[in-house]
């Protein structure tokens, strides 16, 4: 199908039924930044990418299905205006766009991110006008095509580790007439020829602060990320930088997840049978079920995150009804198994996973179940701590 006369009045119209509807969820707060989402065209930047199909293939395995303008002209645009996150690419692989095929599965590793949490990371990072901006994680350009909408181009400079990836949105960019300064970098180390920066907003998750970022900010700065690690627990902070180089700053409230860094994505750790085969056979039992740190709430967010701060290298899978706890950095494992009305605990190694776990957990109950908002992250010369006035610090992995 060819590209229908219309697209640029479809677009027109369906953009500010976007901005409208994200308005009326409180997103929009800012005018400046609602002209911006009615301004950029989303669809420029997102010719193509995949939508899960409703059912899982006969393995359980997500199936994605490709949209394209050629393929479904209708669902495209109507996707590429609503506020969902566009997955564009999995396992590092680029699509052929011309010719693109479902998939069964895979790691998304590039995203255009849903339009209202873009929006959101741009407001929280409390930028205005006179800001320059450093962006993590330049992804499609959407994002990048904001910002240069509010605060003009020159003060925009964006990198992204997918030199591909780049290139896509770099090319979307410029033929919506926005020149921002690009270039193909790794996140963890910022981007020192165009520093300092008066903000640095990262679309993407790291373990730990990364110290080169701090350097790059100058006092006063302000750093915005997602911090992440191998339980999947995320917690967003705001960094002010200091005159001497420390920083610290709140976790912010609301749940958040951003693909990690690639270079802070978790190791393999095999088979998890292998694992609990090592465990002592005496189990014992557990006042905490593991779903205070599974489940699907804005608690259990934010508690996954703590637990993951007091065992930063342990993953989580589940088989069956088994909860396994893996760390391949200290040779640790940990299993819960489901005994009558509790949980049984086998742990084994250095590091008793579990029971560290469990601490925190007490702690946390003591403490009143405080909210992130009532947490504040300290960054200084080699160590990252999150703090709070009723709980002992819980140290960050080191950068």
């Amino acid at each position: 199908m060819s590209m229908p006369a219309d697209l640029e009045t479809d677009s027109v119209r369906l953009r500010e039924a976007m901005a409208k509807g994200l308005a009326a969820d409180g997103v929009l707060a800012d005018p400046a930044w609602r002209q911006a989402v009615e301004a950029v065209p989303r669809h420029r930047f997102v010719p193509g990418f995949y939508l899960p199909a409703d059912e899982r293939d006969e393995q359980g395995l997500t199936v994605w299905e490709p949209v394209t303008a050629e393929l479904d002209y209708g669902r495209w645009l109507a996707a590429a205006y609503s506020d969902t996150t566009l997955i564009t690419q999995f396992d590092g692989e680029e699509p052929d766009w011309k010719a693109p095929v479902v998939r069964h599965g895979g790691a998304p590793t590039s995203s255009s991110t849903l339009p209202s949490l873009v929006v959101r990371m741009w407001a929280d990072a409390e930028i205005t006008e006179e800001h320059t901006v450093l962006e993590i994680g330049t992804g499609t350009g959407y994002s990048t095509a904001l910002a240069c909408e509010r605060l003009g181009s020159a003060d925009v400079t964006s990198i992204e580790v997918d030199s591909r990836r780049l290139e896509q949105a770099a090319s979307a960019l410029y033929d919506c007439g926005y020149t921002p300064t690009l270039a193909v970098a790794d996140g963890l180390y910022g981007y020192w020829p165009e520093a300092s920066f008066d903000r640095i907003v990262a679309a993407c998750s790291f373990r730990a602060v990364p110290p080169a970022l701090l350097a790059q900010v100058r006092p006063g700065g302000k750093i915005l990320l997602t911090l992440s690690g191998w339980l999947y627990g995320y917690a967003r902070v705001l960094l002010t930088v200091t005159e001497d180089g420390t920083a610290e700053g709140r976790l912010l409230d609301g749940t958040v997840s951003f693909m990690s860094a690639r270079t802070h994505a978790a190791p393999a750790f095999g088979n998890p049978a292998h694992w609990a085969a090592g465990l002592p056979d005496k189990p014992r039992a557990t006042p905490h079920s593991p779903e205070r740190i599974t489940a699907a709430t804005e608690e259990a967010f934010h508690l996954r995150f703590l637990a993951q701060s007091a065992v930063p290298d342990a993953q989580m899978t589940t088989v069956g009804e088994v909860v396994h706890l893996v760390d391949v950095v200290t040779d640790s494992a940990a299993t819960l198994t489901p005994a009558g009305a509790g949980w049984a605990v086998r742990e084994g190694g250095p590091v008793k996973l579990w029971e560290r776990i469990e601490r925190v957990l007490d702690a946390y109950d003591a403490a009143g179940r405080p909210g992130p908002e009532t947490f504040t992250l300290h960054v200084y010369g080699g160590g990252q701590h999150l703090r709070h006035p009723r709980l002992p610090g819980l140290p960050l992995p080191r950068p």
